[in-house]
């Protein structure tokens, strides 16, 4: 079911997007609702809430087997500072 959404925008940009959505052939409510879909939708990549070095942690054995007290967080940033140049510093 679809539902009236009313909004206030720059009169200039309204005549812009009036333009661009006669060029795309489409109308200025459907632009919105795929700009709102976007938004909302769950982007793909790390789960919501969940830092990368959970996620690592979280992932299958792989066949390197990684001791249980394996530090992710400082062996990413040492590989870091080796790419850049800055282990020294570590």
């Amino acid at each position: 079911m679809k539902k009236r959404l009313n909004i206030t925008i720059d009169e200039k940009l309204l005549e812009k997007i009036k333009q661009y959505a006669a060029k795309e052939e489409t109308s200025i409510s459907s632009l919105v609702e795929e700009h709102f879909e976007k938004l909302v939708s769950r982007r793909t990549g790390l789960p919501v809430g969940m830092s990368l070095v959970e996620y690592m942690q979280s992932l299958p054995k792989s066949k390197i087997d990684f001791p249980e007290d394996f530090d992710w967080k400082e062996e990413y940033y040492k590989a870091k500072a080796k790419k850049w140049g800055y282990e020294d510093l570590l």
